[in-house]
């Protein structure tokens, strides 16, 4: 499978079926494995807050997917492609001090919420971590909300966990991505457009579990783990609910 330009012009969805998220292909556990990593910074003296390092992940991965050198014959291109081919994986590192510095070396996109830093870099193979990256912890990326989070504001993508299932934060980061990937891959032309142009707005909220049932069986996408690591496989643990499917979904009950 290709890679989409992310100002493709079309008025039809620029995967959606054939999104890997949504087929079980034989064909993906043979090819070639690739992973995307992801680095949060995570101070001793200034961790972020949970919800903001999820969702800072989930725009990191998009300004991967939207980055020109992941296009075309950019010098990213053919590992996004053969990353895309394979099982979508993504793991989540943590760094602190002269460790995150030294990542600012690598090629990478770094990503800002309203504390949390996260740096996300190509794809590379299971076994290939750059040394700057392979020594990097993926344990203690446990973090939390010092505040109660407020409601998502009105209008913008939710991504919404799974309130029967506990991950460490590096977990529901990774996750996060995966959903914010799938409702990429969902958009038209013009959606994907609209959505960068916001700064890829969106909130990571935890659903409510009377609502999740709902949640999980609308037609939005829904992430569903590997089972590589903390959770059981084929477990569903994010639900993409972006306006613009919602309103596809409307439309198809109401038609």
């Amino acid at each position: 499978m290709s890679s989409q330009h992310p100002n493709h012009t079309s008025d039809v969805p620029a995967v959606g079926a054939d999104s890997p998220f949504r087929q079980e292909r034989v064909a993906r556990d043979e090819a070639p494995q690739f992973v995307l990593p992801l680095v949060v910074r995570i101070e001793k003296a200034e961790p972020p807050a949970r919800t903001d390092a999820l969702e800072t992940a989930a725009r990191a991965v998009l300004a991967l997917l939207t980055d020109e050198r992941a296009h075309g014959e950019g010098e990213w291109a053919e590992a996004v492609r053969d990353w895309q081919d394979a099982r979508i994986r993504k793991v989540v590192r943590r760094a602190r001090g002269a460790e995150w510095r030294k990542t600012a070396a690598l090629p990478g996109v770094t990503v800002h919420g309203d504390m949390a830093e996260v740096r996300v870099f190509p794809p590379v193979p299971l076994d290939g971590w750059p040394k700057g990256l392979a020594k990097l912890q993926v344990s203690g990326t446990d973090l939390d909300d010092p505040e109660p989070v407020a409601p998502a504001a009105p209008g913008i993508p939710v991504l919404w966990l799974n309130p029967d299932l506990e991950m460490s934060a590096g977990k529901a980061m990774a996750q996060a991505g995966h959903a914010a990937q799938l409702a990429w891959w969902e958009l038209t032309g013009p959606e994907r457009t609209a959505w960068q142009d916001s700064g890829f707005r969106l909130a990571v909220r935890t659903a409510a579990r009377e609502r999740w049932a709902e949640l999980s069986g609308s037609g939005l996408p829904v992430v569903r783990d590997a089972g590589f690591t903390e959770i059981a496989p084929g477990s569903a643990t994010v639900v993409a609910d972006h306006p613009a499917l919602r309103a596809r979904l409307a439309e198809e009950v109401s038609g």
